[in-house]
């Protein structure tokens, strides 16, 4: 049997989270996509 990754949503959040976003140029291209595609966005 395999073992389970126990992902953290700490580490996770710091990755894909909304002010990582807000960081980079592209991070913020990536929230007005979604935006625009009518994605619900904290």
């Amino acid at each position: 049997m395999k073992v389970k990754i126990r992902k953290s949503n700490t580490k996770r959040g710091r990755k894909t989270g909304f002010r990582s976003r807000m960081k980079t140029p592209g991070g913020r291209a990536i929230i007005r996509r979604r935006r625009r595609r009518g994605r619900a966005l904290s």
